[in-house]
């Protein structure tokens, strides 16, 4: 275990995560973390929701309800290993992509509600990983990325099924929300649908900018940069930390 709370790992590349093995050798990593990590580490947060969701894509594998299985499997274990891959960069104390970083971060603020967490790692992650995934499924398959969309789709259907959950398991309660409450309008003005649709427009761009090498890194790296900007704003303390004055 180094300093940051979290266990290191070697992340693996499309190669490496073919078929149904590669998605439970995720699974087991993120069950490891769980076990590890403090529960309202905001890492810890995020990494729940995420770990529900890929068990639940790969009960979809098994039943045959995702097509192109072998793809579709490759694609759920290589979008999972960037976020361990992120994960093992902020065990190492290095700098991870821009778009983790705030959740990174913020992931001890007192100030910061569960939600707000998990929110902030679905943003991170289908902003930025998701379509990086895509293009690297599509390259490892000799295939292009619309012969994916079918798999992107039903896994983009899962995520929208747990935002929801999302909302309704992790906003405080029992009692609703004022509508004036400033959580309410921070979290609504997030949206999966509008996510998802982004990431598959920008997995097109990069996979057309393939054989212009340098034009392909500096729009993933502006991407990078748009989805953490996003993040810090989605993780903009809620409640007045534990010894502040106010007046």
């Amino acid at each position: 275990m180094t300093q940051s709370g979290l266990a290191a790992g070697p992340a693996a590349g499309p190669a490496a995560v073919d078929g149904v093995d590669g998605v439970d050798g995720m699974i087991a990593r993120m069950r490891a973390l769980e076990e590890e990590l403090p529960p309202h580490d905001g890492i810890a947060v995020f990494n729940r929701v995420y770990l529900t969701v890929t068990l639940s894509v790969r009960r979809g594998l098994v039943d045959g309800l995702l097509p192109r299985p072998r793809s579709a499997a490759t694609l759920a274990a290589v979008f999972a290993g960037r976020y361990l891959a992120a994960v093992d960069l902020a065990a190492a104390g290095a700098p991870g992509p821009a778009c983790w970083r705030p959740l990174v971060q913020a992931r001890h603020h007192p100030g910061v509600h569960p939600v707000q967490f998990a929110l902030a790692g679905i943003n991170a992650h289908i902003g930025h990983d998701l379509a990086l995934a895509v293009v690297d499924t599509a390259r490892a398959h000799g295939c292009e990325p619309s012969a994916l969309q079918g798999a992107f789709d039903r896994i983009g259907d899962i995520l929208v099924e747990l935002e929801e959950r999302v909302r309704e398991d992790l906003m405080p309660g029992p009692d609703p929300l004022d509508v004036a409450d400033p959580l309410t309008h921070l979290i609504a003005g997030w949206s999966m649908e509008r996510a998802r649709d982004a990431a598959w427009s920008a997995a097109r761009l990069l996979w057309s900018m393939r054989r212009l090498p340098e034009l392909a890194e500096e729009f993933t790296r502006r991407l990078d940069a748009g989805v953490g900007l996003v993040g810090r704003f989605l993780l903009t303390p809620l409640e007045r930390c534990p010894g502040t004055r106010t007046g």
